[in-house]
């Protein structure tokens, strides 16, 4: 078990890690949509690579309806596993809608054996969202 501030010091030697290992400047939030961002997530006992949608509900169903019909083309092309998930928790206070690629077996930030290995997973899998995000980038804007 770690403490608060160890843990938290693992949480930042990773993520500067991965910043080191996989230099790059990502789309993340300059997405020009308000509220449609992308976001790299590790945990203690998940990664994932999501694409959010956190913006006023009518706005957001819009996009979600957007992001759906996008959906065989993600699956097929893109991702053969990858969760629609229109209400997604991303802390106890936090819900909002996301397209999530995730590992979720045998990984943990507090174990640096799973480092390798979930940095290529986050890497690999946030540039096949960019790709898709700049081919359609134009059919999932309103």
């Amino acid at each position: 078990m770690f403490s608060k501030n160890e843990a938290k010091q693992l949480r930042q030697e990773f993520w500067i890690s991965f910043g080191k290992s996989f230099p790059r400047n990502w789309i993340l939030y300059n997405t020009n949509v308000k509220g449609l961002s992308f976001k790299f997530h590790f945990d203690t006992k998940t990664a994932y690579v999501a694409l959010c949608f956190d913006m006023d509900p009518e706005k957001q169903t819009a996009y979600w309806d957007k992001i759906i019909s996008h959906k065989s083309i993600l699956e097929s092309d893109f991702f053969a596993d990858i969760l629609f998930e229109k209400q997604f928790q991303v802390s106890d206070e936090k819900n909002l809608s996301a397209v999530v690629v995730s590992i979720k077996s045998k990984v943990s930030i507090h174990n640096k054996d799973t480092w390798k290995s979930t940095m290529e997973f986050l890497n690999g899998s946030m540039i096949i969202f960019e790709d898709f995000y700049t081919l359609y980038e134009n059919t999932i804007k309103i």
